[in-house]
């Protein structure tokens, strides 16, 4: 995997991120930790281990001398689509998994903390901190999958559970304007000498006609008026895959959103509330971005409008869906073995999504980073943008 970073990674630094993973576990109870209700929700143990593997995999059996493993039954059980690395537990089969014990993957995750931070403090050469940086990386990823999971954990329970870790969306700007871009020709990509995933390189020009974009996201006031106006139930506002999917789930409101008494209501991490107008939409699929723009008499933005744009609004409360198949740059290229198929083997039948959420580590918020999903995933914090 190509990647840009000019720091040696500290072992304070990589402790304190190892810390947050459980953090934001701290509330869960064993039980919490074990259920997989679908398939592209990943048990919250199954995180834990996962983030620990991959340190145990790609650095501590790599380099470290006389490493001992801790289980050598767990390469098969958490890694996730390593091709390169061996066989492993299907997807949909995590679930299942109510061993090892909760209690066993922390002891997994202090026992390669321990040999880690031990290695370490001998000094480690350039090419192995780059893969620590990758690993600590990685692991804030599923920092912020962990919230989805736990969220759809909780969010499909009736208690509607709290959890003890707090993330909040802001009220969006009262006011909306459109920022005008004129058209031109524009470079996209990341170029500076900090940290960046292989998808952000290439850097190329890109032609982009005149736009305007909103300074400010769709809020919940603005999409109550899409399914009160009949969005939901008009077949010309929607792509046919989004049509279909809809129609096939029943879908007549975000993820979350419930009609209770004739009045709107969503679980958020805080509890189960009255959806409030002035946050931004969230939990949104791209056929519903989509749908709303085209109800507006507007569209989405391509990523690299998004990216041209982005230093004149704020952004970074949800990840906000493109009009932009997710695809590769001029000139990428990826690495040999397993940690090639961390990026380019996804490039097919996903949108590109940009910014960055509540839920996101700080240090992955940047105009150049390209998140990705199916069209049809909407338990991230995602939501619209709208330009015209």
């Amino acid at each position: 995997m190509q990647t840009i970073t000019t720091n040696i990674i500290t072992k304070a630094h990589f402790l304190e991120v190892r810390k947050q993973t459980e953090a934001i576990c701290k509330s869960l109870n064993p039980e919490d930790t074990s259920v997989q209700p679908v398939e592209y929700v990943s048990p919250p143990k199954w995180h834990l281990a996962h983030t620990t593997w991959f340190f145990e995999q790609f650095v501590l059996t790599e380099f470290k001398p006389d490493y001992k493993v801790f289980n050598k039954d767990f390469a098969f059980y958490f890694n996730s689509y390593y091709n390169n690395v061996g066989e492993r537990v299907i997807r949909s089969n995590r679930g299942l998994m109510t061993r090892p014990t909760l209690d066993e993957v922390f002891a997994f995750r202090t026992y390669v903390n321990e040999q880690l931070a031990d290695f370490m403090s001998n000094g480690i050469s350039e090419e192995i901190s780059s893969i620590i940086e990758i690993g600590l990386q990685h692991e804030q990823q599923h920092q912020e999958l962990l919230i989805y999971d736990i969220k759809y954990i909780f969010g499909n329970q009736p208690s509607f559970p709290k959890l003890d870790y707090k993330i909040q969306l802001q009220k969006e700007q009262s006011y909306q304007e459109f920022i005008q871009i004129s058209e031109g020709i524009y470079e996209i990509g990341h170029k500076s000498d900090n940290f960046c995933w292989d998808n952000e390189l290439g850097r190329h020009k890109v032609y982009l006609q005149d736009y305007e974009i909103s300074n400010r996201l769709v809020t919940n006031s603005e999409y109550k008026e899409f399914i009160e106006a009949g969005g939901y139930e008009d077949f010309n506002l929607w792509h046919a895959d989004g049509w279909e999917f809809v129609q096939n789930k029943n879908i007549k409101a975000p993820m979350y959103w419930h009609k209770v008494n004739g009045k709107w209501m969503y679980y958020t991490l805080q509890g189960f509330k009255t959806v409030e107008g002035d946050l931004p939409v969230s939990h949104i699929t791209f056929y519903e971005a989509f749908a709303f723009a085209q109800w507006k008499g507007m569209r989405l933005p391509t990523e690299f409008e998004w990216e041209i744009a982005s230093a004149q609004f704020n952004y970074g409360q949800l990840w906000e869906w493109t009009n932009s198949a997710y695809l590769p740059y001029p000139n990428y290229t990826k690495v040999e073995g397993a940690l090639g198929e961390y990026n380019g083997k996804f490039m097919i039948n996903q949108m590109v999504l940009r910014g960055a959420s509540i839920a996101t580590s700080k240090n992955h918020s940047r105009p150049t980073y390209r998140n990705f999903f199916q069209p049809e995933m909407r338990w991230q914090f995602s939501g619209i943008r709208l330009v015209k």
